[in-house]
């Protein structure tokens, strides 16, 4: 679905969830001021955190996923009006309807040279 190197961002805020691919589009020019067509994936969730949308263009048309938990809800940030950006971890970890708040990146140096 995405390469590794996708930047991954949720709004915060809840939205309508009758939106669409063109009103969820809208939202990220005009609301998250970011290009929907970059190829960056936008993480939209419903009042109730046991939902969520997310829109992706991938170079050939523009894809949109729902995915609703049946027995809990997702871990959702405060809610206010913005954006974050998830790393891929934290996306699956959000995805799978585990606590993304708890996946850490490991903290390494570049190496200067190879071994």
């Amino acid at each position: 679905m995405m390469d590794a190197g996708v930047a991954i961002y949720i709004a915060t805020k809840p939205v309508d969830f009758r939106k669409g691919h063109n009103g969820l589009v809208a939202l990220v020019q005009s609301h998250l001021k970011r290009d929907p067509f970059g190829g960056a994936v936008y993480v939209f969730r419903a009042k109730r955190a046991d939902r969520l949308k997310l829109i992706y263009w991938d170079g050939t048309g523009l894809v949109m996923t729902y995915k609703r938990l049946e027995d809990s809800k997702f871990a959702w940030p405060r809610v206010r009006d913005g954006v974050m950006r998830l790393s891929r971890a934290q996306f699956e970890a959000l995805f799978e309807g585990l606590d993304w708040k708890r996946v850490r990146s490991l903290d390494t140096s570049r190496p200067a040279a190879a071994e």
